[in-house]
């Protein structure tokens, strides 16, 4: 593994450079939208929006990148209910029929990071497809605010927000970016956790970085998850989701400083010990 890791470090990407688009689905994330296209775009990736008929300002933020990095927006019924298992594949239907030569599944709470030996997510997929790989792994680190520090609830939260802890409750956890395929290229099977080719997956041993700001305060994730309606075939029949059906706003406490890591920049994030349960999941009865 250590010989692959350097071999993927060493190996130079092709004179031009892989179109990657990164599928994203969007529902009131007026907080975090600009922040995730702006990361993206200054990485050379590319973005097609599914909204969730979204009722903040999410679709207005998100316009005004068109035509400087946002190559696609569409609608999707929302009903009233959270349909995590829809919006999945309809991200596969895209990734079968959008031009392009990767894709990145990503969700607008996440920023997406290449490898510290990188300077884009671009050249570091460019580096891995030389070596023949297709599919590429995110180490995840969860950012969440602290006793000390509670509110982050505001525009520059990348900035504010640093205590995080690694998360890594399976592996592989994160398989976020894929290479284009003949056939499909499926993910929500896997919650759009893992990937499922017609061939085999040749996962790149190296794991890129993300952030996930899970929430910014105590009130965002009472409102961010108390305003969800799940299905039941999601919750009770998948498995999926967790503890987020189950979270009482009431009962919502931060952890002290102590008990998280803290970044001073985006390259000394650590993922050794990571966590196999996300900090809420303790205050979902």
């Amino acid at each position: 593994m250590a010989d692959l890791d350097t071999h993927l470090a060493d190996a130079a990407p092709d004179r031009n450079s892989p179109r990657v688009v990164a599928v994203l689905t969007t529902r009131n994330e007026e907080r975090f939208i600009a922040g995730c296209l702006e990361n993206l775009f200054r990485q050379g990736v590319q973005v097609y929006v599914c909204d969730n008929q979204s009722t903040d300002r999410t679709l207005e933020i998100a316009q005004r990148h068109s035509g400087a990095g946002l190559v696609g927006f569409e609608s999707i019924p929302h009903g009233g209910w959270y349909r995590w298992e829809h919006l999945l594949h309809r991200k596969e239907e895209l990734f079968q029929s959008l031009e392009a030569d990767w894709f990145m599944h990503v969700d607008a709470d996440e920023i997406h990071l290449p490898p510290t030996s990188y300077s884009s997510l671009v050249s570091a997929i460019a580096a891995a497809d030389a070596l023949d790989f297709n599919a590429i792994e995110f180490s995840e680190f969860t950012f969440i605010p602290t006793s000390e520090k509670p509110d982050h609830d505001n525009p520059d939260y990348q900035d504010t927000l640093r205590t995080y802890y690694p998360f890594r409750p399976a592996s592989p956890h994160c398989v976020r970016a894929y290479k284009k395929q003949d056939g499909p290229v499926e993910i929500a099977w896997s919650g759009g956790h893992r990937v499922r080719f017609g061939g085999p997956v040749r996962l790149s041993p190296e794991r890129f970085r993300m952030k996930h700001y899970l929430f910014l305060s105590a009130e965002h994730a009472a409102r961010k998850y108390g305003g969800r309606r799940y299905l039941s075939e999601e919750v009770d029949g998948l498995g999926w989701h967790g503890w987020r059906p189950r979270l009482r706003p009431e009962d919502i406490q931060l952890p002290d400083a102590a008990q998280v890591c803290t970044t001073a920049t985006d390259d000394d994030l650590d993922e050794a010990n990571p966590w196999s349960a996300h900090w809420l999941q303790r205050y979902a009865s």
